[in-house]
Protein backbone atom coordinates (compact mmCIF):
# COMPACT_ATOMS: atom_id res chain seq x y z
CA UNK A 1 0.00 0.00 0.00
CA UNK A 2 2.86 2.40 0.85
CA UNK A 3 4.55 1.65 -2.49
CA UNK A 4 1.32 2.37 -4.36
CA UNK A 5 0.98 5.70 -2.54
CA UNK A 6 4.53 6.61 -3.57
CA UNK A 7 3.72 5.78 -7.20
CA UNK A 8 0.52 7.82 -7.02
CA UNK A 9 2.33 10.85 -5.60
CA UNK A 10 5.11 10.47 -8.19
CA UNK A 11 2.54 10.44 -11.02
CA UNK A 12 0.91 13.60 -9.64
CA UNK A 13 4.29 15.32 -9.52
CA UNK A 14 5.11 14.17 -13.05
CA UNK A 15 1.85 15.67 -14.30
CA UNK A 16 2.57 18.96 -12.58
CA UNK A 17 6.05 19.08 -14.13
CA UNK A 18 4.99 18.02 -17.66
CA UNK A 19 5.97 20.62 -20.25
CA UNK A 20 4.27 19.39 -23.40
CA UNK A 21 1.45 17.27 -24.81
CA UNK A 22 3.71 14.26 -25.44
CA UNK A 23 4.74 14.04 -21.78
CA UNK A 24 1.15 14.31 -20.54
CA UNK A 25 -0.07 11.81 -23.14
CA UNK A 26 2.64 9.37 -22.03
CA UNK A 27 1.51 9.64 -18.38
CA UNK A 28 -2.10 9.17 -19.42
CA UNK A 29 -1.30 6.07 -21.53
CA UNK A 30 0.72 4.53 -18.69
CA UNK A 31 -2.19 5.14 -16.31
CA UNK A 32 -4.56 3.36 -18.72
CA UNK A 33 -2.19 0.38 -18.87
CA UNK A 34 -1.79 0.23 -15.08
CA UNK A 35 -5.55 0.53 -14.68
CA UNK A 36 -6.08 -2.51 -16.92
CA UNK A 37 -3.38 -4.50 -15.12
CA UNK A 38 -4.74 -3.62 -11.67
CA UNK A 39 -8.23 -4.68 -12.71
CA UNK A 40 -6.96 -8.12 -13.78
CA UNK A 41 -4.88 -8.40 -10.62
CA UNK A 42 -7.90 -7.32 -8.52
CA UNK A 43 -5.81 -4.63 -6.88
CA UNK A 44 -8.53 -2.10 -6.09
CA UNK A 45 -6.26 0.56 -4.60
CA UNK A 46 -3.95 0.55 -7.59
CA UNK A 47 -6.86 0.56 -10.04
CA UNK A 48 -8.48 3.50 -8.24
CA UNK A 49 -5.24 5.49 -8.19
CA UNK A 50 -4.55 4.76 -11.86
CA UNK A 51 -8.09 5.80 -12.79
CA UNK A 52 -7.68 9.11 -10.99
CA UNK A 53 -4.28 9.77 -12.59
CA UNK A 54 -5.85 9.08 -15.98
CA UNK A 55 -8.55 11.70 -15.33
CA UNK A 56 -6.00 14.23 -14.10
CA UNK A 57 -3.81 13.60 -17.12
CA UNK A 58 -6.74 14.02 -19.50
CA UNK A 59 -7.67 17.30 -17.81
CA UNK A 60 -4.06 18.51 -18.13
CA UNK A 61 -4.07 17.39 -21.76
CA UNK A 62 -7.24 19.39 -22.38
CA UNK A 63 -5.66 22.48 -20.87
CA UNK A 64 -2.73 22.19 -23.25
CA UNK A 65 -4.95 21.57 -26.27
CA UNK A 66 -7.01 24.64 -25.41
CA UNK A 67 -3.89 26.78 -25.27
CA UNK A 68 -2.38 25.42 -28.50
CA UNK A 69 -5.19 24.04 -30.70
CA UNK A 70 -3.83 21.42 -33.12
CA UNK A 71 -4.79 21.05 -36.75
CA UNK A 72 -7.59 18.47 -36.99
CA UNK A 73 -6.88 17.27 -40.54
CA UNK A 74 -3.78 15.70 -42.01
CA UNK A 75 -0.84 17.85 -43.02
CA UNK A 76 -0.69 19.01 -46.60
CA UNK A 77 -4.29 18.04 -47.39
CA UNK A 78 -5.94 20.43 -49.75
CA UNK A 79 -9.12 21.97 -48.44
CA UNK A 80 -11.61 24.32 -50.05
CA UNK A 81 -9.84 27.28 -51.57
CA UNK A 82 -6.38 25.92 -50.70
CA UNK A 83 -3.85 25.69 -53.47
CA UNK A 84 -0.39 24.24 -53.44
CA UNK A 85 1.61 24.56 -50.30
CA UNK A 86 4.33 27.13 -50.45
CA UNK A 87 7.46 27.53 -48.43
CA UNK A 88 5.65 30.34 -46.65
CA UNK A 89 2.96 28.02 -45.30
CA UNK A 90 5.29 25.18 -44.30
CA UNK A 91 6.33 26.57 -40.86
CA UNK A 92 2.68 27.03 -39.84
CA UNK A 93 1.96 23.34 -40.33
CA UNK A 94 5.19 22.38 -38.61
CA UNK A 95 4.18 24.44 -35.56
CA UNK A 96 0.60 23.08 -35.47
CA UNK A 97 0.66 19.26 -35.43
CA UNK A 98 -2.52 17.35 -36.09
CA UNK A 99 -4.34 15.33 -33.43
CA UNK A 100 -3.26 12.21 -35.32
CA UNK A 101 0.38 13.31 -35.07
CA UNK A 102 0.02 13.42 -31.29
CA UNK A 103 -1.82 10.10 -31.07
CA UNK A 104 -5.02 11.77 -29.90
CA UNK A 105 -8.39 10.92 -31.38
CA UNK A 106 -11.31 13.34 -31.51
CA UNK A 107 -13.12 11.62 -28.64
CA UNK A 108 -10.16 11.98 -26.28
CA UNK A 109 -9.62 15.57 -27.42
CA UNK A 110 -13.25 16.47 -26.75
CA UNK A 111 -13.37 14.75 -23.35
CA UNK A 112 -10.05 16.27 -22.26
CA UNK A 113 -11.13 19.79 -23.14
CA UNK A 114 -14.44 19.32 -21.32
CA UNK A 115 -12.53 18.22 -18.23
CA UNK A 116 -10.25 21.25 -18.63
CA UNK A 117 -13.33 23.51 -18.68
CA UNK A 118 -14.34 22.42 -15.17
CA UNK A 119 -13.33 24.94 -12.49
CA UNK A 120 -10.55 23.58 -10.29
CA UNK A 121 -12.79 23.41 -7.19
CA UNK A 122 -15.53 21.54 -9.09
CA UNK A 123 -13.03 19.08 -10.52
CA UNK A 124 -11.58 18.30 -7.08
CA UNK A 125 -15.05 17.87 -5.57
CA UNK A 126 -15.97 15.44 -8.34
CA UNK A 127 -12.78 13.44 -7.78
CA UNK A 128 -13.40 13.29 -4.01
CA UNK A 129 -17.03 12.22 -4.53
CA UNK A 130 -16.02 9.50 -6.99
CA UNK A 131 -13.34 8.10 -4.66
CA UNK A 132 -15.86 8.03 -1.84
CA UNK A 133 -18.24 5.94 -3.96
CA UNK A 134 -15.67 3.33 -4.96
CA UNK A 135 -14.27 2.70 -1.49
CA UNK A 136 -16.96 0.10 -0.81
CA UNK A 137 -15.70 -3.42 -1.49
CA UNK A 138 -18.41 -4.27 -4.01
CA UNK A 139 -18.51 -0.98 -5.95
CA UNK A 140 -17.21 -1.30 -9.51
CA UNK A 141 -14.39 1.12 -10.14
CA UNK A 142 -15.49 3.48 -12.87
CA UNK A 143 -14.89 7.20 -13.13
CA UNK A 144 -16.86 9.63 -15.26
CA UNK A 145 -16.41 13.12 -13.92
CA UNK A 146 -18.50 14.53 -16.76
CA UNK A 147 -21.62 12.58 -15.78
CA UNK A 148 -24.50 14.72 -14.43
CA UNK A 149 -24.85 15.01 -10.68
CA UNK A 150 -27.41 12.70 -9.09
CA UNK A 151 -30.66 13.74 -7.41
CA UNK A 152 -31.59 17.25 -6.39
CA UNK A 153 -28.05 18.61 -6.32
CA UNK A 154 -28.22 18.98 -10.11
CA UNK A 155 -31.28 21.25 -10.08
CA UNK A 156 -30.06 24.79 -10.82
CA UNK A 157 -26.90 23.98 -8.90
CA UNK A 158 -28.41 24.51 -5.42
CA UNK A 159 -29.44 22.36 -2.49
CA UNK A 160 -32.58 24.25 -1.46
CA UNK A 161 -35.15 21.45 -1.63
CA UNK A 162 -37.64 21.18 1.21
CA UNK A 163 -39.36 18.23 2.86
CA UNK A 164 -43.08 17.62 2.15
CA UNK A 165 -45.37 18.34 5.08
CA UNK A 166 -46.63 14.73 5.32
CA UNK A 167 -43.13 13.58 6.30
CA UNK A 168 -42.69 16.45 8.74
CA UNK A 169 -46.02 15.65 10.37
CA UNK A 170 -44.90 12.08 11.09
CA UNK A 171 -41.46 13.27 12.20
CA UNK A 172 -43.04 15.55 14.78
CA UNK A 173 -45.21 12.68 16.04
CA UNK A 174 -42.11 10.50 16.50
CA UNK A 175 -39.85 13.14 18.05
CA UNK A 176 -42.58 14.89 20.07
CA UNK A 177 -41.30 18.29 18.94
CA UNK A 178 -38.52 19.41 16.65
CA UNK A 179 -36.01 21.43 18.62
CA UNK A 180 -33.58 22.02 15.76
CA UNK A 181 -33.36 21.86 11.98
CA UNK A 182 -29.68 22.63 11.24
CA UNK A 183 -30.01 22.76 7.42
CA UNK A 184 -33.04 24.87 6.68
CA UNK A 185 -34.42 28.30 5.73
CA UNK A 186 -37.26 30.55 6.81
CA UNK A 187 -39.45 29.18 4.01
CA UNK A 188 -38.73 25.54 4.88
CA UNK A 189 -39.29 26.17 8.59
CA UNK A 190 -42.80 27.37 7.87
CA UNK A 191 -43.54 23.65 7.42
CA UNK A 192 -40.99 22.12 9.80
CA UNK A 193 -41.76 24.53 12.65
CA UNK A 194 -38.52 23.78 14.47
CA UNK A 195 -37.92 25.80 17.62
CA UNK A 196 -34.55 26.78 16.11
CA UNK A 197 -33.15 26.44 12.60
CA UNK A 198 -29.92 27.33 10.84
CA UNK A 199 -29.90 28.66 7.30
CA UNK A 200 -27.04 28.52 4.79
CA UNK A 201 -25.95 31.96 6.03
CA UNK A 202 -25.77 30.66 9.61
CA UNK A 203 -23.69 27.63 8.50
CA UNK A 204 -25.16 24.92 10.70
CA UNK A 205 -21.89 23.01 10.66
CA UNK A 206 -20.35 25.74 12.83
CA UNK A 207 -23.25 25.88 15.30
CA UNK A 208 -24.12 23.80 18.36
CA UNK A 209 -26.71 21.07 17.86
CA UNK A 210 -28.94 19.97 20.72
CA UNK A 211 -32.26 18.34 21.54
CA UNK A 212 -34.51 16.60 19.01
CA UNK A 213 -33.22 17.13 15.50
CA UNK A 214 -34.81 16.91 12.07
CA UNK A 215 -32.14 16.85 9.34
CA UNK A 216 -32.66 17.07 5.59
CA UNK A 217 -29.06 18.00 4.66
CA UNK A 218 -27.79 19.54 1.44
CA UNK A 219 -27.22 16.67 -0.98
CA UNK A 220 -24.00 17.89 -2.60
CA UNK A 221 -20.93 15.79 -1.97
CA UNK A 222 -18.69 17.55 0.51
CA UNK A 223 -21.72 18.83 2.43
CA UNK A 224 -23.95 15.83 3.10
CA UNK A 225 -21.06 13.86 4.60
CA UNK A 226 -20.09 16.75 6.90
CA UNK A 227 -23.66 17.13 8.13
CA UNK A 228 -23.82 13.37 8.75
CA UNK A 229 -20.60 13.44 10.78
CA UNK A 230 -21.78 16.48 12.74
CA UNK A 231 -24.97 14.66 13.73
CA UNK A 232 -23.09 11.53 14.80
CA UNK A 233 -20.70 13.59 16.91
CA UNK A 234 -23.61 15.42 18.57
CA UNK A 235 -25.35 12.12 19.31
CA UNK A 236 -22.16 10.68 20.76
CA UNK A 237 -21.70 13.70 23.04
CA UNK A 238 -25.31 13.41 24.20
CA UNK A 239 -26.22 16.90 23.00
CA UNK A 240 -28.70 15.50 20.46
CA UNK A 241 -31.18 13.24 22.21
CA UNK A 242 -33.10 11.94 19.17
CA UNK A 243 -32.99 12.56 15.44
CA UNK A 244 -34.57 11.80 12.09
CA UNK A 245 -32.51 12.13 8.92
CA UNK A 246 -33.82 12.23 5.35
CA UNK A 247 -31.09 11.49 2.80
CA UNK A 248 -30.52 9.76 -0.53
CA UNK A 249 -30.31 5.99 -0.13
CA UNK A 250 -26.61 6.09 -1.05
CA UNK A 251 -25.89 2.87 0.80
CA UNK A 252 -22.44 2.50 -0.78
CA UNK A 253 -21.03 5.73 0.67
CA UNK A 254 -19.01 6.03 3.85
CA UNK A 255 -21.27 8.70 5.32
CA UNK A 256 -24.41 6.59 4.83
CA UNK A 257 -22.76 3.52 6.37
CA UNK A 258 -21.60 5.66 9.30
CA UNK A 259 -25.18 6.80 9.91
CA UNK A 260 -26.49 3.26 9.55
CA UNK A 261 -24.06 1.94 12.15
CA UNK A 262 -25.63 4.22 14.78
CA UNK A 263 -29.28 4.37 13.64
CA UNK A 264 -31.97 2.43 15.50
CA UNK A 265 -34.38 2.04 12.58
CA UNK A 266 -34.74 2.96 8.93
CA UNK A 267 -37.47 3.52 6.35
CA UNK A 268 -37.10 3.04 2.60
CA UNK A 269 -39.98 4.92 0.91
CA UNK A 270 -41.69 3.00 -1.89
CA UNK A 271 -41.39 6.06 -4.17
CA UNK A 272 -39.09 9.03 -4.52
CA UNK A 273 -39.80 11.83 -2.07
CA UNK A 274 -41.41 14.78 -3.86
CA UNK A 275 -39.42 17.66 -2.43
CA UNK A 276 -40.82 21.16 -2.82
CA UNK A 277 -39.60 24.69 -3.37
CA UNK A 278 -41.71 27.85 -3.64
CA UNK A 279 -40.19 28.83 -7.00
CA UNK A 280 -39.05 25.56 -8.60
CA UNK A 281 -40.16 22.01 -9.28
CA UNK A 282 -38.11 19.19 -7.72
CA UNK A 283 -37.36 16.15 -9.85
CA UNK A 284 -35.40 13.67 -7.69
CA UNK A 285 -33.36 11.14 -9.65
CA UNK A 286 -32.65 8.80 -6.75
CA UNK A 287 -34.59 7.13 -3.96
CA UNK A 288 -34.37 8.22 -0.33
CA UNK A 289 -34.12 6.78 3.17
CA UNK A 290 -35.22 8.07 6.58
CA UNK A 291 -32.98 7.03 9.47
CA UNK A 292 -34.18 7.19 13.07
CA UNK A 293 -31.95 7.67 16.11
CA UNK A 294 -33.91 7.27 19.33
CA UNK A 295 -35.81 5.04 21.75
CA UNK A 296 -39.34 5.25 20.31
CA UNK A 297 -38.74 2.68 17.56
CA UNK A 298 -42.27 1.28 17.64
CA UNK A 299 -43.73 4.71 17.01
CA UNK A 300 -41.29 5.23 14.14
CA UNK A 301 -42.54 2.04 12.46
CA UNK A 302 -46.14 3.08 13.02
CA UNK A 303 -45.70 6.58 11.60
CA UNK A 304 -43.29 5.95 8.73
CA UNK A 305 -44.56 2.52 7.72
CA UNK A 306 -47.15 4.28 5.55
CA UNK A 307 -44.37 5.53 3.28
CA UNK A 308 -42.57 2.23 2.70
CA UNK A 309 -40.71 -0.63 4.34
CA UNK A 310 -39.31 0.03 7.80
CA UNK A 311 -36.93 -2.15 9.79
CA UNK A 312 -34.81 -2.11 12.91
CA UNK A 313 -31.04 -1.90 12.62
CA UNK A 314 -29.39 -4.78 14.45
CA UNK A 315 -25.74 -4.81 15.47
CA UNK A 316 -23.15 -7.41 16.27
CA UNK A 317 -21.37 -7.26 19.67
CA UNK A 318 -18.83 -4.70 18.42
CA UNK A 319 -21.60 -2.36 17.34
CA UNK A 320 -21.61 -2.67 13.56
CA UNK A 321 -24.92 -2.73 11.71
CA UNK A 322 -26.12 -6.12 10.51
Amino acid sequence: MALELVKYNAACRALADAKNVDEVKDIRDKAVAIQAYAKQAKNRQLETDASEIRERAERRLGQMLKNTPPQVGARGRKGPGRGKRSAKTEPRFAESPTLADMGIDKKLSSRSQKLASLPESDFEKKVAAWRGRVEGDEERIHVDLLAPKPHVAQNSGDNEWYTPKEYIRQARDVLGEIDLDPASSAEANAIVKAAKFYSADDDGLKQAWAGRVWLNPPYASGLVDHFAMKLLASLHEGDVTAALVLVNNSTETRWFQALLEVADAICFPKGRVKFWHPRKVAVPLQGQAILYFGKDVDNFHLRFGQFGVTCNVYRDPVGQAL
